[in-house]
């Protein structure tokens, strides 16, 4: 490399040297404005894969922090799970209450449908409650509501009237606009690609 090529580089090193400071600057200035801690209700919905799995992700990330963690599986209590089995490990930190019985084209029984969501749903509400708790996570909630199966008018209340230092995470297509309104956090999965449509199967360790 030669003398005008090291000038070069070193000049474009202070550049980018200059400019990373200034973003700091800037990027501390507005982190400084930012003071309220709260609990927040959090919405992971939309076709795309990965809504529990990034739930499951913050339930690690909480009881790494010693957070005791409430979980209600309204659809897939059936299924066998690699996070049921890891989170299970921690039985005074996390509570897995698995309760449903799949999506309601495999039961195929409306009435069985509602009243395990009823179930499930008296199990999310007594875990709300409890003061133990710092995280309640509610998985595929949003199919129950997007069904009917249980009152969405309850729902919004419950989470609305939650203490304030909650956080309650809720997964599933089709989020109410209900939801979203009063929801602090909503992230929608878009799906790109998807190896199901190329005839790949549901494989261990990525799907369950």
């Amino acid at each position: 490399m030669d003398k005008s090529t090291d000038e070069d580089e070193e000049e474009l090193n202070k550049r980018h040297a200059y400019k990373m400071a200034k973003k700091k600057a800037a990027r501390d200035k507005i982190l400084a404005t930012k003071t309220i801690e709260k609990g927040l209700i959090i919405v992971h919905t939309g076709k795309g894969k990965g809504k529990s799995t990034a739930a499951m992700g913050l339930a690690l990330r909480a009881i790494g922090h010693g957070m005791r963690v409430g979980i209600v599986q309204f659809v897939k209590g059936v299924w066998e799970t690699g996070e049921r089995d890891v989170l299970a490990k921690f039985p005074d930190l996390v509570t897995i209450k698995a309760m449903g019985e799949g999506f309601t084209w495999e039961t195929q029984d409306r009435k069985r449908d509602i009243e395990a969501a009823e179930t499930a749903w008296a199990a999310a509400k007594e875990m709300i409650a409890d003061d133990a708790y710092r995280m309640v996570i509610l998985d595929e909630l949003n199919i129950v509501l997007r069904y009917n199966y249980i009152p969405l008018a309850d729902v919004i209340e419950t989470l609305k009237a939650k203490r304030l230092d909650l956080h309650v995470v809720v997964t599933g297509r089709n989020a109410k606009d209900e939801l979203i309104e009063i929801a602090d956090l909503v992230t929608e999965m878009t799906m790109v690609k998807h190896p199901f449509r190329s005839g790949v199967k549901a494989q261990a360790g990525i799907e369950f």
